[in-house]
């Protein structure tokens, strides 16, 4: 009898203040759709970083003719230069760094140019010749490529060593960015929630004040009606969360998925996003039941 008569102020109360409640679960909605998609980006980064860092190779670029670096002073990587690297490369003592070693041709190097650019006006102005030979080195830990790329620099015939790892990381605080805006504007709704709750709250208290004032006459514990006002503030941030689960179900479904389909990365799934919903249906629940415990505590006098 007494849920169904709590159950029963609470639905009064969302009627009574529709146009405050639909707020409420705006917000909500918008802020845990911007929390849910911070934390799926970064899922997604992390997912990323890993497969790209488990292919980080170091390239060594061999020097090529008419080239005037000072690492290239003594002209075009001899024969017996590129044998002596290939050959520290494969010895005891860089065993525990290097998993595999490629070498690539002038004439190889060149293919892939053109393959890479054939729709460039630059294919046609370079030929073989000036083309780097090089050693790409895959690693047996790509943590320690720093190990391997100071073991190639400055060996005889070496131009540059270029490590992908460099390559990638401006990429990765590109989008770490993203997830921090993501994050900043998920705070500033969930600030905004718990501003706009307590308001809506208040609102409705004292648009049942007499009801409470008799309640209170008859003996009704505070619990009891408190209860109503919380539960009218958890209701409407459950709806918003659920529909913000809803959405990003959808939107990595239906999506993300067709617009990654064939990638080598793992592209985050509806999975992720089903094992995230709990997390954000309770964490909504526990910003409006608190922002609804304090309205009532400080605005209302029941």
């Amino acid at each position: 009898m007494r849920l169904r008569f709590i159950f029963s102020q609470v639905f009064k109360g969302l009627r009574t203040n529709f146009a405050l409640s639909a707020s409420v679960t705006l917000v909500a909605f918008v802020s845990l759709l911007f929390v849910g998609a911070a934390v799926l980006l970064q899922n997604q980064i992390e997912s990323a970083k890993n497969a790209w860092y488990d292919r980080v190779e170091v390239s060594a670029f061999l020097c090529a003719p008419d080239q005037n670096t000072a690492q290239c002073a003594g002209g075009e990587a001899t024969q017996e230069q590129i044998d002596a690297l290939d050959k520290f490369l494969h010895s005891p003592q860089m065993a525990g760094y290097v998993e595999k070693v490629f070498f690539e041709t002038k004439e190889e190097a060149y293919k892939n140019f053109r393959e890479y650019l054939k729709d460039s006006a630059w294919v046609d102005t370079v030929s073989p010749q000036q083309m780097q030979a090089s050693f790409r080195v895959k690693l047996v830990n790509p943590e320690e490529y720093d190990v391997v790329r100071e073991s190639i620099e400055g060996r005889p015939g070496v131009d540059t060593v270029i490590d992908q790892r460099e390559q990638l990381e401006p990429l990765f605080k590109m989008l770490n960015r993203f997830t921090l805006i993501a994050g900043v504007l998920a705070s500033v709704m969930i600030i905004t929630a718990l501003l706009l709750i307590p308001a809506t709250i208040r609102l409705s208290a004292m648009f049942r004040k007499n009801e409470t004032e008799i309640m209170r006459f008859v003996g009704a514990s505070n619990s009891f009606i408190h209860a109503p006002f919380i539960l009218e503030g958890m209701l409407a941030a459950l709806i918003g969360s659920l529909a913000a689960a809803a959405t990003l179900w959808i939107t990595v479904e239906y999506f993300i998925q067709d617009w990654f389909a064939g990638s080598w990365l793992r592209i985050i799934t509806g999975h992720d996003v089903l094992v995230l919903m709990p997390w954000l249906i309770v964490g909504a629940l526990i910003v409006a039941g608190f922002a609804s415990f304090l309205a009532l505590r400080r605005y209302t006098r029941v």
